[in-house]
Formats: C-alpha cells, structure tokens, sequence
C-alpha cells in the first residue's frame, strides 16, 4: 500500500491511499441482513475500568492486531499516538470494513474503543480480546445497528 503523505497549510499530516484503483469495491454492497433487518454494521461503544497495559503502546498495537484476526475483518492500516506526560495512548486500526479506535487515561484505568464493522464480519469477538489484553476488572458494552435500511421481513412483505 502506497501512503502518501499530502502536505497542506495544517501542522497535522493527512495520508492518502494511493493503491485505491477505483473499482476494485465499486460492485461490493457490504450491507448485512441479520434477524431480519438490513442495515450497514454493527457499532460497538465499550467502556474498560480498572484496565492496564494502557501505556504500553507495543501491547495496544497487538491487542489491535488480535481483534482484527477474530473478528475476520481486513487491516488496512494502525495509527497510534502516545502522549505524554500521562502516557495516554489515542489510536486507530483502519479496516476495509470501518475501524477500531481506542482512547486511554491511565490515571484513571480506563479504556474507551469504538469498534464498527460492516460486512461478514463478527466484531463481538473484538470484546474478549479487549478484556483479556487489558486485564479489565469493569467493561460496559452498547450495541448499535448502523444505517438501517428497513425491516427485510416487512419489505418482503410489501412486495406479495
């Protein structure tokens, strides 16, 4: 993957994936249908108390990796960010089927990610990953369904 770095009057850097060719997704609908209802993905919001490893930036990066692996999306690209002086690390793992992002306070052992996916993926699997990389004593997840369309069963119906 080719990533270009494109300069503009911002301090902040913005890369560009230059490898996109325009069509290699262009036919692909990653919309899912699940009990009955279509809609884009599945948005996971969890909340981790009473977690470490919230400083170890090598150890983030793996537990990213490891969540990738079994939910069976595709990594495109981490990007993570130390700061200091608290040792806080905000991130993301860009995937072909949305993103996983964390934001940790280590002076408060507390971990927030974000996880959405779309398509044939299974990113409830992301929690247990999460737990056990962070050792979290506290976890509170909210589910939410992203883009949905309507009620297939309905639609099916309207159409007899």
């Amino acid at each position: 993957m080719d990533l270009t770095n494109d300069t503009n009057d911002s301090e902040w850097s913005t890369y560009v994936d230059q490898s996109y060719d325009g069509k290699s997704d262009h036919d692909q609908d990653l919309f899912i249908e699940r009990d009955g209802v279509l809609f884009a993905g599945t948005h996971l919001i969890l909340d981790c108390w009473g977690a470490k490893n919230l400083t170890d930036i090598t150890h983030i990066e793996k537990a990213l990796r490891d969540a990738v692996e079994v939910t069976g999306s595709t990594l495109l690209h981490i990007h993570l960010h130390h700061f200091t002086p608290n040792g806080g690390v905000s991130g993301v793992a860009v995937l072909a089927e949305s993103h996983i992002s964390i934001h940790t306070w280590p002076e408060r052992d507390y971990a927030a990610l974000d996880i959405f996916m779309c398509g044939d993926t299974e990113p409830k699997k992301a929690i247990t990953v999460f737990e056990e990389a962070f050792e979290v004593e506290e976890i509170k997840v909210i589910e939410h369904q992203r883009g949905v369309v309507e009620s297939t069963v309905e639609n099916r119906n309207r159409k007899q």
